[in-house]
């Protein structure tokens, strides 16, 4: 008996969102996203019971424009299990290791269930490290709940009861989401995290706010003249008016709506229906800004795993394998971040201050920071290029399921014969070059993005993340509203 049949019982079980049987109203989609987004809003600001506030450390507060999630919430992991869980996923499908054939049925519930059983674990394999090593999330000395005395180890095991359970609620979120509202959770949930930093960024009323720093040049409390001479000059582009972070955020808008609008596009026509024509669009970001997710997350647990082994040897050490002191692994200092090292070389590039050493900021030699930015940029953009690959084969967007979705539409294209091969040897010209060209462009965007900084102090990959999952979020309304209005063509694309 294989794997399949000894897991079947389990994985058919696991509780899931029912789909809807009939068609879904666009203004009810709308209503159940709206509903999904107040109440991740709602469960961000839920602090931790037993948390000492003030003491935490976000081992994510890099990445959580991508992870979502807000630290010390009852959604501290944010989507990191479900991202992690989906690299899992797709690397054992890509190698074929699961024999699951996503086409039938019967495989694709276990895909499912497997999955979601993997985001559970992940969750809990996250959320134990968090709680009860390092002081990353450090208790309260005690506890008093009705009448009852909790000590640590209690108070511990409640934090930990409360980050499992959001982690299980933003998993299920994601999935009303995805069946009954418009989009999916986890790019709702980046939208809405990103989109608060920014407005953050922009409009904060103290220091560190765009507006509030153009104010200060404008009103005469900062000098242009002083901030010109000398290292003033860094000074206006880094930090006052904030200048780079500006025009930064502006070009990524506008590089990735355009990016979304450059494709090919392939004639199509109705074999039956005369006259009936239509267009398959290979965008140039043709697997999304998604991927790039992946690469974040799988750089995000490499340098969660450092922090851990530093935790257990104290501030201003290096790390230490089973009494031994290892060097070349990394060095931390006092405030828990990587100054040399395996670790430091492969933490990613946050902002500007991470890799200007002429500025002061950097304490690293010129060449231990070059090396640093080369194995950062060489990461993002081979890794977003093979995540990109593994999006569109497990997502049923490669030429041969692309090929068998146009054919089984009745759709064909013109001057070639009504074959699934034939359409699959042309859409073979396209796609995986698209694909490698859109995941690798997209790589690179979000490591410029972080060098040259962002208002609010956005990761560069989630101000792509965002602007790209709005964008196509604006399609899908689009779409939503046209198949609202023509029922017809509901029953043409398979929606009824």
């Amino acid at each position: 008996m294989g794997w399949k049949e000894t897991a079947e019982p389990v994985l058919t079980r696991m509780p899931a969102v029912q789909r809807p049987q009939k068609h879904v109203p666009f203004k009810r989609k709308l209503a159940w996203t709206a509903g999904i987004l107040l109440l991740y809003f709602f469960l961000t600001n839920i602090a931790l019971l037993g948390l000492e506030t003030g003491e935490a450390t976000d081992l994510f507060g890099e990445f959580r424009a991508v992870l979502a999630g807000e630290h010390g919430s009852l959604l501290q992991v944010g989507i990191g299990p479900i991202v992690t869980g989906s690299i899992v996923m797709q690397l054992l499908g890509g190698a074929n290791l699961l024999g699951l054939d996503t086409s039938d049925p019967r495989d694709q519930i276990l895909y499912q269930g497997l999955q979601k059983l993997l985001v559970i674990i992940m969750t809990a394999l996250t959320a134990l490290p968090m709680v009860f090593a390092g002081g990353f999330l450090p208790p309260q000395a005690s506890l008093t709940l009705g009448g009852f005395q909790f000590d640590q180890t209690q108070i511990q095991l409640l934090m930990f009861t409360q980050i499992f359970i959001g982690g299980v609620l933003i998993l299920y979120m994601d999935e009303v989401v995805s069946k009954w509202g418009i989009g999916s959770g986890i790019g709702l949930f980046i939208i809405a995290g990103v989109s608060e930093m920014l407005v953050r960024g922009f409009i904060a009323p103290s220091e560190g706010g765009v507006f509030y720093d153009w104010y200060r040049v404008i009103t005469g409390q900062v000098e242009i003249g002083s901030l010109v001479a000398g290292d003033g000059l860094n000074t206006i582009l880094l930090q006052e008016g904030h200048i780079i972070a500006l025009i930064t955020t502006m070009l990524i808008f506008g590089i990735v709506v355009y990016a979304e609008s450059v494709r090919v596009e392939i004639p199509l026509s109705h074999a039956r229906v005369k006259g009936a024509r239509g267009r398959f669009p290979v965008k140039l970001i043709y697997a999304s800004v998604l991927p790039v997710i992946l690469v974040r997350a799988l750089q995000a647990n490499i340098q969660f795993m450092g922090s851990i082994l530093n935790s257990q040897t104290g501030t201003e050490t290096t790390i230490a394998l089973f009494g031994r002191e290892l060097t070349w692994l990394g060095v931390y200092d006092a405030q828990g971040q990587p100054v040399s090292g395996f670790f430091y070389y492969f933490a990613p590039i946050y902002s500007p201050a991470d890799w200007m050493w002429w500025t002061g900021d950097v304490t690293q030699q010129a060449w231990m920071v070059m090396v640093r930015v080369s194995v950062d940029l060489t990461f993002m953009v081979i890794g977003g290029a093979i995540f990109a690959i593994f999006w569109v084969e497990t997502t049923n967007m490669g030429p041969d399921a692309t090929a068998r979705q146009i054919q089984n539409s009745g759709m064909q294209i013109p001057g070639f014969r009504q074959n699934v091969g034939v359409v699959e040897q042309v859409m073979q010209r396209y796609i995986p070059q698209v694909t490698v060209i859109g995941g690798a462009l997209v790589g690179l965007l979000a490591v410029w993005a972080n060098m040259l900084g962002t208002v609010g102090g956005v990761e560069g990959t989630g101000l792509l993340l965002a602007v790209s999952i709005t964008y196509k979020l604006y399609e899908e309304i689009a779409e939503e509203q046209m198949m609202e209005m023509h029922p017809m063509m509901r029953q043409m694309f398979g929606r009824e």
